[in-house]
């Protein structure tokens, strides 16, 4: 019998060992695995790198990963926003790398990687500095720049509804980066709000199926936390 839920945030999280490449779901607060992330910092793996869309708010998620010293480097698009103190800190002290990557080859670059395509061509970026040392063509008339895939050991993930088998359902704009990064990691832990029995998701609206998933975790919110989460998702819409 397949079934890949686990009973604690604890168990979700064995097996993250020290180096590993992990994507972070989330747009800033909207599908952000806040749970996940505390568990991995009481986990203690360290040296790790990270790639996500923004490089954490305030003190809490990612930023709390990030204050922790566990991050050697962090892929990202938007690293710097008016609560990026902590990130801020850490760079202009040289304690974190930063790999500045536009977001449209963020998330090409995540879904290609769970495609199984090799690299490919795009004009974001051309004839900055975000091109220099990397392979350029003229395609039609128009300059491209290579973009090479982003594989991870790990994702962690935030959904709304999942099942015994990994399927998962999302709320809303939480969605964003999560089913890529479900496909291009080579362990994919998804914590939801409910696990529900098999055959209660409707698999028209099953939006990450259960084969990129290797272990699902129930996180009950506060209701305080929930209507949080759901304006952060709303406002973000």
């Amino acid at each position: 019998m397949i079934d890949k839920t686990v009973a604690s945030l604890e168990a979700a999280v064995a097996g993250i060992h020290d180096g590993a490449t992990i994507m972070i779901g989330g747009f800033g607060g909207a599908g952000m695995p806040a749970e996940l992330i505390d568990a991995l910092i009481a986990q203690g793996a360290t040296d790790l790198t990270i790639v996500n869309n923004n490089a954490g708010n305030g003190d809490t998620g990612l930023a709390a990963l990030l204050k922790a010293g566990r991050v050697r480097r962090i892929l990202c698009s938007f690293p710097r926003q008016a609560d990026s103190w902590v990130f801020d800190e850490l760079y202009r002290s040289g304690r974190i790398e930063l790999e500045l990557v536009p977001q449209g080859n963020l998330a090409e670059r995540i879904r290609a990687a769970g495609a199984g395509i090799g690299a490919f061509f795009t004009p974001t970026g051309f004839g900055t500095q975000l091109a220099e040392g990397k392979e350029t063509r003229n395609i039609g008339g128009r300059d491209y720049v290579l973009e090479y895939p982003i594989h991870a050991d790990f994702a962690l993930i935030k959904a709304d509804k999942g099942d015994r088998w990994g399927n998962l359902v999302y709320r809303k704009t939480a969605r964003n980066f999560g089913p890529i990064m479900a496909s291009a990691a080579k362990c994919a832990i998804a914590q939801v709000s409910e696990i529900v029995e098999l055959g209660a998701l409707d698999p028209e609206v099953v939006v990450t199926p259960g084969i990129f998933v290797k272990r699902v975790v129930q996180v009950s919110q506060t209701p305080a936390a929930a209507a949080a989460s759901h304006g952060t998702t709303e406002a973000a819409a």
